[in-house]
């Protein structure tokens, strides 16, 4: 073990001269890592593979892709890291003709799309773990399963013990049945009406979507959250839709905040929005997201937020009556604005230096994330009643470690504590009306 490390640091060293700043950083986090640890080995691989870091895109040259000159007064984000265009990836049309085929059945054009755009999303993180140095062909295992009835399945796309990735998930399922007693009251309590004949004991439905889950090994490195799904109640006679609903969001959960990574998270879905929704539209959803992951046993909210909604038809409030193929369009859209909005943003800070002690606060926060996933959030509830459902594939949103420690509080004046303010009061990082305004550094702005 000894002359691994003693390899391992010689090749940093060797290298960081002509590695990236932040593979330097890296590196420099390995020569000062305890020796003996797991996390100092893990480093000492890490800072060796990322001072070396060299891959091209075969779409984009390194001369096409240069990073644009930030301003001093609005800091931005990178998005051709390591010769990777995030920016122009999933930008083109759409592959499977389905998608955008108006005549087709919603269920078959959403199970296409949402399918479509999981191979583009671990496309571009299995090119970060390249980038990194993994060198296997296909880091993500793909794993296809049909449900024990036959009706429906999914393929679910997982990463674990990755050069970047501590565990990502990236799965698609699409499936029909009938509602379990405990699931259709649940619809009922949000007031969903179904409209079926009298006697419709069991509601037939069928549900398609895309829900993913990355938590990187790097605190520095934010975990993200996106899921977009489409859900239909069918007649039990005929099977035709009597209703139809869209829901769905993405958020940001950093270990500590970035002003400049989460005004560029919410900048990329606000993009989304506005080119679909209302002027309100964004300023809604982030409220929305603000509302709904939210700990109240905890006080905090579970990251930065993002965007959420549910119940998406064209009775929407949100809506304000736009069809079907128009929500769809923003669906489309918002899912696609997922790899710029967060893949530069990993692409940053994965080689980053780091301290045990930011370690042990990763754990921590990963601990309140877990709380939300097995306690309030609807999906995992909705998942655990469906029959026949697959459970990897609904609890692959856990992270691979956690940690609870008793009556925890952070050091005063440290970034840790600095973020545990701002999820007790979340921010309104683009200004736009909806919670605590902010300046360019993230700083609270009094009012006069």
């Amino acid at each position: 073990m000894h002359a691994t490390r003693t390899s391992l640091r010689r090749l940093a060293a060797a290298t960081a001269a002509r590695a990236s700043p932040a593979a330097r950083g890296f590196a420099a986090a390995a020569r000062t890592a305890s020796p003996g640890t797991k996390f100092a080995t893990t480093t000492l691989a890490v800072a060796a593979a990322a001072a070396g870091l060299a891959w091209t895109s075969s779409t984009t040259s390194a001369t096409e892709c240069k990073p644009a000159s930030p301003s001093p007064a609005e800091p931005s984000v990178d998005m051709c890291p390591h010769a990777i265009d995030f920016r122009h990836r999933g930008a083109g049309g759409w592959k499977d003709a389905t998608i955008t085929d108006a005549s087709a059945p919603m269920s078959q054009r959403m199970a296409a799309f949402t399918r479509e755009l999981q191979g583009e999303i671990v496309s571009s993180l299995e090119a970060l773990e390249r980038a990194a140095g993994n060198k296997s062909a296909t880091p993500f295992l793909r794993d296809a399963w049909t449900r024990p009835d036959g009706h429906g399945g999914g393929q679910s796309c997982v990463l674990q013990d990755g050069r970047v990735f501590e565990k990502a998930g990236v799965m698609v399922t699409a499936m029909e049945g009938k509602l379990s007693e405990a699931g259709a009251a649940q619809m009922r309590a949000q007031g969903r009406k179904f409209n079926l004949p009298p006697g419709t004991e069991r509601v037939p439905f069928f549900a398609a979507g895309i829900s993913i889950v990355i938590h990187p090994h790097n605190p520095n490195a934010p975990t993200a959250h996106m899921n977009y799904r489409y859900f239909e109640v069918r007649h039990p006679h005929t099977g035709e839709a009597v209703a139809w609903w869209f829901g769905g969001g993405a958020d940001l959960t950093p270990t500590v905040v970035d002003p400049v990574d989460a005004r560029h998270f919410h900048a990329e879905l606000k993009a989304a929005c506005d080119r679909h929704l209302s002027e309100d539209g964004y300023p809604a959803l982030k409220n929305w997201c603000d509302e709904y992951f939210y700990l109240p046993h905890r006080g905090e909210t579970r990251g930065v937020g993002g965007i959420f909604f549910d119940d998406f038809d064209s009775a929407s409030p949100h809506t304000r009556g736009l069809d079907r193929e128009s929500i769809f369009a923003f669906v489309r859209d918002a899912g696609r604005a997922f790899v710029p909005a967060y893949a530069p943003l990993v692409a940053k800070s994965m080689a980053a230096p780091y301290t045990h002690a930011d370690k042990e606060w990763q754990q921590v926060r990963r601990g309140r994330y877990v709380e939300f996933n097995l306690v309030l959030d609807r999906g995992t509830k909705f998942g655990l009643l469906t029959p026949g459902a697959r459970i990897e594939s609904i609890l692959v949103s856990l992270p691979l470690s956690a940690r609870w420690e008793y009556c925890h509080a952070p050091t005063p004046g440290s970034p840790a504590e600095r973020t545990l303010d701002i999820l007790r009061r979340p921010r309104d990082w683009l200004n736009v009306g909806v919670g605590i305004r902010v300046d360019a550094d993230g700083n609270e702005v009094k009012e006069a």
